[in-house]
């Protein structure tokens, strides 16, 4: 199938799962449904190309473990959010965006340069407490920041809803 053949029904069909997802786990979607289903498009037309639904706003290496940070929803959503009201390409918008309140503006790309990309942060920490014995490892969501115990990651967060493979070691 030709990217440019995505039928309008399974366009709508996504956009009504992406918004149920959204408002479930308290997200709101650019109230402007052409556009925002424009982006559903896109993600759909990269979901073909690469098999996974890159950001449709950035440029995807098609390389899966090179691309995770900007598989929808990305890691940079919340801090957009939190920062300029609205992600990178809009999909995801405040309360008061999606309420009519204020209108998204610009929001400058937050993702390293390759060259920058997979380089953990070096963050200096002060102990609190004596080193603790965990008996399970403790796993922290990339996108929405959940924390678990356990053996392996999750299947699926259950708060932003990516997959295992976008935790990483926490602890």
């Amino acid at each position: 199938m030709n990217p440019a053949d995505i039928e309008e029904k399974e366009i709508d069909r996504i956009y009504v799962i992406i918004k149920k997802e959204a408002e479930g786990g308290g997200y709101f979607l650019n109230p402007d449904v052409d556009f925002t289903k424009n982006l559903v498009r896109g993600l759909l037309k990269n979901e073909q190309r690469y098999g996974y639904r890159a950001c449709p706003c950035r440029l995807a290496a098609g390389n899966k473990d090179e691309d995770l940070d900007i598989i929808c929803p990305c890691n940079y959503r919340d801090p957009d959010l939190d920062d300029f009201g609205a992600c990178y390409c809009a999909l995801y918008v405040s309360g008061a965006i999606a309420g009519g309140k204020t209108q998204e503006a610009p929001v400058p790309e937050r993702r390293p340069p390759r060259s920058g990309r997979g380089k953990k942060k070096v963050v200096q920490t002060i102990p609190v407490a004596p080193a603790l014995s965990l008996s399970l490892p403790v796993w922290r969501c990339t996108v929405c920041g959940y924390l678990c115990a356990r053996e392996q990651p999750p299947g699926i967060c259950p708060i932003c809803k990516v997959t295992k493979e976008r935790f990483e070691r926490f602890l």
